[in-house]
């Protein structure tokens, strides 16, 4: 059995943009996620972070086959989605779910509890009776720590925190391999979200399951992944073991969002790097040529940078960024010109 879960190899997402009366003219693309590779191990969460509009949703979506891919691959445990369809398809789905951001738009406001999550049973067949269905949902009820009585009841009558924990369960009905949560504690309050996540974590020692994790709120990953993909613009800019990347990133992009994030110690906090980025995020429908993030990127070679798109390399064993300086800037041998990247102090 190979240890990857999920293979992802050269995945693209391109939504036409379209004009006319009718709109069947097609003037452009959106080019949401432009060229991913990236590999989800047996047991691991993977954490994907970066920007709003960056694509990561679309990725996530992808890999299920939610959002159908352009070009490239994903192979889910040695079996490539594309060439599924019918009912092979919704078989693979039953070892596929996903957990979204928003609890309370995800979930039909006019089923019980009970009636969202029998639904995944009977979808994939695997109601056993009533008896054996009612044990089913109140162990589920039991183990994301809602009480037996909350299958009577409706979305709207409990907590963020809790609507999120029915959405988990709901998830787990169908005893799946891989959970794709899409900002899962994003929408909660900062007390809630620790809770959450150590219900994920729980979930995972418990069930041996494998998470892709997206969110742009880099503590929230650092808490719960393995290992950390980073993406910028459709592509992904770096990826490492989630200390490495906390620790001695690599990408421009990646140090500049890391150096965003606030220390409680004033002291830590003004000797730190700073890194101040110019500009806007490019629009993914007219993405630059070369580099993806040379438009804002203190660290910019003009000569390279802006014609030359850079591979996503190992620099070190379970470490790629796609940079073609990375050494040079980590090493010091290029610098930013003052202002755009220096120390507080």
């Amino acid at each position: 059995m190979s240890d990857v879960l999920v293979d992802v190899d050269g995945l693209k997402v391109h939504f036409p943009i379209k004009r006319g009366i009718v709109h069947d003219r097609t003037v452009g693309y959106v080019y949401a996620v432009d060229g991913v590779d990236l590999a989800i191990r047996r047991g691991e969460t993977y954490g994907l972070v970066g920007e709003s509009g960056c694509g990561k949703s679309t990725l996530g979506r992808a890999v299920l086959r939610l959002s159908e891919p352009t070009a490239g691959r994903v192979v889910f445990d040695g079996t490539d989605l594309a060439q599924l369809s019918g009912e092979p398809l919704r078989r693979m789905r039953r070892r596929m779910q996903m957990v979204f951001q928003d609890p309370l738009s995800s979930l039909d406001p006019r089923q019980s509890v009970q009636s969202l999550l029998v639904e995944g049973l009977r979808a994939h067949e695997l109601d056993r009776g009533a008896e054996a269905t009612a044990a089913r949902l109140r162990e589920l009820l039991d183990v994301v720590g809602l009480p037996a009585n909350a299958l009577r009841r409706y979305p709207h009558e409990f907590s963020g925190g809790q609507r999120q924990r029915i959405g988990i369960a709901r998830a787990l009905t169908v005893e799946p391999d891989l959970i794709v949560a899409d900002e899962p504690v994003s929408a909660l309050d900062v007390s809630v979200q620790a809770q959450v996540l150590n219900l994920l974590e729980d979930l995972q020692a418990q069930f041996g399951l494998t998470y892709l994790v997206i969110a742009h709120d880099l503590a929230v990953v650092r808490h719960i992944a393995d290992r950390v993909g980073v993406m910028y613009l459709g592509g992904i800019v770096e990826e490492a073991d989630a200390d490495a990347l906390y620790t001695e990133p690599r990408h421009p992009y990646t140090r500049a969002l890391l150096s965003a994030i606030p220390v409680p110690d004033p002291e830590v906090e003004d000797r730190r790097e700073q890194i101040l980025l110019t500009g806007d995020l490019p629009s993914p429908a007219a993405p630059p040529s070369g580099c993806r993030f040379h438009t804002r990127c203190p660290w910019r070679q003009p000569s390279r940078c802006d014609t030359e798109r850079p591979p996503l390399r190992e620099i070190r064993p379970g470490h790629r960024v796609a940079c073609h300086y990375a050494e040079d800037i980590a090493a010091g041998r290029i610098t930013a010109p003052t202002g755009l990247s220096a120390s507080r102090g």
